[in-house]
């Protein structure tokens, strides 16, 4: 079984590109926190950046509504890759392929400058944008 559920913040904005039969294709870096102990009760925590990948209507969902610092719950499938760089050389990939995403945190909007600004408390639901979520249905897998 090849399942993971991931709950964290975006580092980064979404990246949106289009192949070139035109699908829809989001990247982005979700920083999840990790607590570790050294033996002696002390708790460090530090945090692991794991890119995702969306595509097709889950990828345009995340393209615009999404911003660096929002809160989601991510579902989907760990993937490895392989490409040859420019070099010659052989590089592989690490990435989750998100099948589902959750809106956790308030919603963000980006201001007029393209900056990102956050919308008041009572903007939106406890669950994030309006409760959308995307179903298994939307999914191009």
């Amino acid at each position: 079984m090849n399942k993971v559920i991931l709950a964290g913040r975006l580092a980064r904005d979404p990246e949106m590109r289009y192949t070139t039969s035109g699908k829809a294709v989001a990247s982005f870096a979700l920083a999840v926190n990790r607590r570790f102990g050294r033996g002696t009760g002390d708790q460090q925590q530090t945090a692991d950046f794991i890119p995702i990948v969306a595509w097709e209507k889950l990828a345009e969902i995340c393209g615009n509504n999404l911003i660096k610092g929002s809160q989601i719950l991510v579902e989907g499938r760990m993937q490895i890759r392989s490409y040859e760089a420019q070099d010659g050389s052989k590089r592989y990939v690490t990435e989750v392929v998100a099948n589902e995403i959750e809106f956790m945190g308030p919603k963000q909007q980006r201001d007029n400058d393209g900056g990102s600004v956050a919308a008041p408390p009572d903007a939106a639901p406890a669950g994030g944008f309006g409760g959308s979520q995307v179903s298994d249905d939307d999914i191009p897998f």
